[in-house]
């Protein structure tokens, strides 16, 4: 069930949409290119902000991120993004036909899998020679090691059903959605298609899904009308290679000038930073399931993980009578046991 296809692609004036199907420990750390630009510099030169002791580096075996080269004290401004770095899904983009595309594409993924949405723009920035983001995209992984790309095998030997329904039913998503792309583009002109005449496959969609996943944060977005402010998935550059901590030692904040709907965002050393320590943000308070399907990693005697169990309450309920035990009523439980007992997120 694992996608596995590679997109081939030869046109002389896009990026290819390639994706190789599987990752392993040591293809990981590839970024698209051998040797893409330097990402720090870029930021800086785009209008944003970097601490000086802000690099680089090989944290672990979790992969690149950002390590303090000296002690930075509390408090210290480490990363500030205006409001043109982060990559979004939004009005932003213009209303061309190339747009149009994406915006009905985009209202084919069902919210669950938000990540889509923002990957379509991924996509289309990556393949074009001229995108503003391109010293970023050439920084990302080459590959994932998220479940969707394992073998058939693997996923199987993952022996937990909740967690293979999911797989299975992103796997089963991405092909269909594929079809879906296909239609989309086919008989357009070139000046309309989204992806400069590329053509897109599950793989490549697959890519880009991961990446969102892996590495959006979803913060303050469009201003309505009544003032309140919607959540909006947005890709920050630079910032999205801290690496995670339940107790980290950053956090993200959204600042917005008076009279200005632009948006600053920062990172914040949240407690004194020693030399060499990894700069780490909080990716949320999430199970172990929704750590290996989006991100690929689990975090061990993670306090927040779960086990579902599914169950019929009025078959243990004729098993508990079967027994000659006292019934504790499945099929209707007690308040407290409806605190343990929670329906199973994975019936088909």
């Amino acid at each position: 069930m694992a996608v596995s296809k590679i997109v081939m692609a030869s046109l002389a004036n896009c990026r290819p949409l390639t994706c190789a199907a599987t990752a392993t420990a040591s293809s990981y750390q590839e970024r698209l290119v051998p040797h893409p630009p330097d990402l720090i510099k870029w930021v800086r030169r785009e209008g944003g902000f970097v601490h000086q002791a802000i690099k680089i580096s090989q944290y672990g075996t979790d992969g690149l991120g950002l390590i303090a080269s000296h002690d930075i004290p509390k408090g210290s401004q480490l990363i500030a993004l205006p409001d043109n770095i982060p990559l979004k899904f939004g009005d932003e983009d213009g209303v061309d036909e190339a747009h149009s595309v994406l915006v009905n594409l985009a209202q084919k993924v069902p919210d669950e899998l938000w990540a889509m949405k923002l990957g379509l723009k991924l996509l289309r920035e990556r393949a074009r020679v001229s995108s503003f983001w391109w010293p970023y995209i050439s920084n990302l992984p080459q590959t994932y090691s998220v479940p969707i790309f394992f073998q058939g095998e693997d996923i199987k030997n993952l022996q937990y059903a909740p967690l293979v329904y999911q797989v299975n039913r992103r796997c089963r998503f991405l092909l269909d959605f594929e079809q879906e792309v296909k239609r989309a583009l086919e008989n357009l002109k070139q000046n309309d298609h989204p992806f400069d005449r590329q053509d897109v496959d599950a793989s490549s969609l697959g890519w880009s899904l991961s990446a969102v996943s892996s590495r959006a944060f979803r913060l303050h977005g469009k201003k309505l009308p009544d003032g309140t402010r919607i959540d909006a998935p947005m890709m920050l550059p630079l910032i999205d290679m801290c690496n995670h901590a339940f107790n980290p030692n950053a956090q993200i904040i959204q600042e917005q000038d008076a009279g200005s709907a632009k948006m600053l965002i920062k990172v914040v050393a949240e407690t004194p930073i020693k030399q060499n320590d990894a700069i780490l943000l909080n990716y949320g308070c999430l199970n172990n399931d929704l750590f290996l399907l989006d991100y690929g990693f689990v975090i061990p005697s993670n306090p927040y993980d779960c086990i579902e169990l599914k169950y019929d309450g009025a078959f243990l309920d004729a098993a508990s009578v079967a027994a000659g035990v006292s019934s504790p009523k499945f099929s209707s439980p007690a308040p407290w046991q409806q605190q343990l007992f929670i329906p199973a997120k994975f019936s088909r």
